[in-house]
């Protein structure tokens, strides 16, 4: 009889015969990759995944917050069903189709900003990076960008030129993008600087214009600051507002465009359609993926309608807005909105952040938690004192997790990155709560 995905059910410890067979074959077929997690999933239903063995996982990954709505939900599952059973591909570079305006239509008009908006469509989160990095060099003509230490923006050669969150993503690929500097980004609990907000007044924003524009970059040369929100690979890190608005009064000064990187923020992770909104800011591009279409390869570009490139064939893609990921995108959007899924991510977000609060009070090794709705991440140190960080008792406690049928995931240095489906509800978060408990206790005796 098949499990019936509503509650975890470990039949062996991770991975089991079935899964160890399958990872064995991908090491020999497949090009390396870092398969960390040693769980290989065939099933799905809301946030429950089954593994080949018969293991049911409560997931808060999230497929790293691509699965928004769940796994499989069902008016998505029906939208794909339908369109597959209609046309699966018509080539909207060359031809048009029912579908991809209807779909722009949608984002111009959640996107934030009081103007005219148009949009690329592409097929993964680099692709969109691409898309910004094309836009604003066409709009501005000018040839060089800022991005932040700690960023993630892909790994393609353009969006790999912007990434600095690990050097094991850029060793060996010289030359990159020219013309890419990258500043630190607000990292509070561990500001490089030395300082302590607020009485730093936002240094780390002002240093832009003080310095870098002053003594480095000319920014007559800036075409685009490229900045995510809330930085997702880096450690889930949460700005001061006022960074926010620091780093927008600059680009207006300088005639510099900000591009909000949305792809793990953004569709309603953090209670607001985009994490940007939290922070009163309205950028000139904005770049989504991952959560868009609900595990269908599907991102898109953004963007003020004055900076389109308005030379036909210079910028497309073959596969942007495919008809079935984009039915999967539109059936997305509309769950939203019929299911209030917004207003549960904040509700239900405030009550995970509670919960990890309380962590941080009970246990010396949760050094701090950060987080707006459903984007949150604990850091594990030695002790709070020092923030020394513990990479090794972040990796067991991650690790005890699974094996205890809950998946979460590193990020950072030193952090674990909570992001369940923004369907969850709060007994769903009591039992992972509860799973983090034991296992943080587990790891550190």
């Amino acid at each position: 009889m098949a499990n019936s995905l509503d509650k975890i059910s470990m039949k062996v410890e991770p991975p089991g015969p079935e899964a160890q067979k399958i990872i064995e074959r991908d090491k020999k077929f497949m090009g390396t990759m870092n398969k960390v997690m040693p769980v290989v999933g065939v099933r799905g239903k809301g946030l429950y995944v089954e593994d080949v063995d018969g293991n049911v996982y409560l997931d808060f990954l999230s497929g790293i917050a691509v699965n928004n709505l769940g796994h499989c939900p069902p008016p998505v599952v029906k939208a794909v069903q339908d369109q597959v059973a209609k046309l699966i591909h018509f080539p909207g570079i060359l031809c048009s189709q029912p579908l991809e305006g209807e779909l722009a239509s949608e984002l111009n008009d959640i996107v934030p900003g009081n103007f005219t908006k148009k949009t690329y469509f592409t097929c993964t989160g680099c692709n969109a990076i691409d898309s910004a990095i094309k836009v604003t060099r066409w709009a501005t003509k000018r040839p060089r960008n800022i991005a932040f230490i700690g960023a993630f923006h892909g790994k393609s050669i353009g969006a790999l030129s912007l990434t600095c969150s690990k050097n094991a993503y850029r060793k060996g690929f010289m030359p990159e993008m020219p013309g890419v500097t990258h500043i630190p980004y607000a990292y509070c609990y561990r500001c490089p600087y030395k300082m302590d907000y607020p009485s730093c007044d936002v240094y780390c924003a002002k240093i832009i214009e003080e310095q870098y524009l002053d003594h480095v970059i000319p920014p007559e040369e800036v075409a685009a600051i490229f900045v995510e929100p809330i930085q997702g690979e880096g450690g889930y890190i949460v700005p001061p507002k006022q960074w926010h608005k620091e780093i927008r009064k600059i680009t207006e000064k300088y005639g510099i465009l900000e591009v909000a990187d949305e792809i793990q923020s953004g569709f309603g992770r953090t209670g607001k359609w985009w994490a940007i909104e939290q922070f009163d800011v309205v950028p000139d591009v904005l770049c989504m993926a991952k959560g868009i279409a609900s595990g269908m390869p599907m991102s898109a570009c953004t963007f003020n309608e004055k900076y389109d490139i308005k030379q036909p064939g210079a910028h497309a893609t073959t596969f942007a807005g495919n008809l079935v990921t984009t039915a999967a995108a539109l059936a997305t959007i509309k769950m939203f909105r019929d299911e209030k899924i917004l207003e549960n991510a904040a509700k239900q977000g405030a009550y995970l952040l509670k919960a990890e609060n309380e962590m941080k009070d009970k246990f010396e090794c949760v050094g701090d938690v950060r987080g707006i709705g459903l984007m949150t991440a604990i850091e594990i140190v030695k002790d709070k004192k020092s923030k020394a960080i513990d990479m090794d008792t972040r990796n067991k406690i991650v690790m005890g997790c699974m094996k205890a049928g809950l998946l979460t995931l590193f990020c950072g240095v030193s952090s674990i990155r909570i992001i369940p489906a923004l369907t969850v509800n709060q007994a769903q978060i009591d039992t992972a709560v509860g799973i983090l408990n034991e296992q943080i206790k587990l790891a550190t005796k």
